[in-house]
């Protein structure tokens, strides 16, 4: 767990010369071992293996890394999406709030931004981590919530407002519990297993298919080991959409209350 958590902080250069490095390592001893066991009647039955064989086993590896991308993806577009609902709905918190002038506008941007701030402050970190749970409810959207339920409106004006803002505020508790679920989504081991399984049975075809033809083997084989850690780097960049140098940022959040964004991008060194 450690190790899976380094290895997805590191940066994007040193994951990549990671990644690279690795799959060039497997992809020479794939490439070295072929060659030595290459001889006699081993080499006859490595050149019997056919050609055809490249193109399945091609197409099975790239169908193995859509699938695998797809639940990337479709993770790092509903991070981005919660959040920025979750932003959305705030901001529709303080912009209704004016609509009770007073102690109860001043309180319930207080509390928004109290609640920004811890979000930004430790719920980050925690998501960073997977460590981030849903059992306790953030005290300043509740108590935003129940100020907003204790209101008592003076006009139509202020009845809308009173629903809307509620409105909001669930919106925005509902976004920041999917943004905490998502938060613990990763590509499990087996479909790590099963890719890292799929590219070597592709390498050692390449390297029997070429064994009696040493260059083309190894610049095919190169070839395809640049795509296979390609690919891999891509997966394992966004596995986590909360973790990372590519991660999901809490600007938008930010964005609602600027005077916390200015103080966020003040302390930065």
């Amino acid at each position: 767990m450690i190790m899976n958590d380094w290895l997805h902080n590191l940066p994007i250069v040193w994951m990549a010369l990671l990644v690279f490095g690795l799959t060039a390592l497997v992809t020479a001893a794939i490439y070295l071992a072929v060659t030595v066991l290459s001889v006699g009647e081993r080499a006859r039955s490595f050149k019997a293996v056919s050609p055809g064989m490249l193109p399945p086993l091609g197409i099975l590896f790239a169908l193995f890394i859509a699938f695998t991308a797809s639940q990337v993806w479709t993770d790092n577009d509903r991070a981005n999406a919660g959040v920025d609902r979750e932003a959305s709905a705030l901001r529709s918190v303080v912009i209704l709030a004016a609509t009770f002038p007073g102690e109860s506008e001043t309180r319930l941007r207080s509390l928004i931004r109290s609640y920004v701030g811890d979000a930004v402050a430790q719920e980050w970190p925690m998501m960073a981590r997977r460590t981030a749970t849903l059992q306790v409810i953030p005290y300043s959207l509740a108590e935003a919530l129940q100020l907003t339920l204790a209101l008592t409106p003076s006009s139509q004006g202020q009845q809308t407002a009173q629903r809307e803002i509620t409105t909001a505020l669930e919106n925005a508790l509902d976004a920041r519990r999917q943004r905490i679920i998502i938060s613990h989504s990763q590509v499990n081991w087996v479909k790590w297993l099963c890719l890292a399984l799929q590219a070597v049975c592709a390498l050692l075809a390449i390297a029997m298919v070429h064994s009696d033809d040493r260059l083309a083997s190894a610049i095919t084989m190169g070839l395809f080991g640049i795509g296979v850690a390609a690919s891999l780097l891509l997966i394992l960049a966004h596995d986590r959409p909360f973790t990372g140098e590519l991660s999901v940022r809490p600007d938008p959040l930010l964005q609602v209350m600027p005077e916390l964004e200015s103080s966020q991008q003040g302390i930065k060194p």
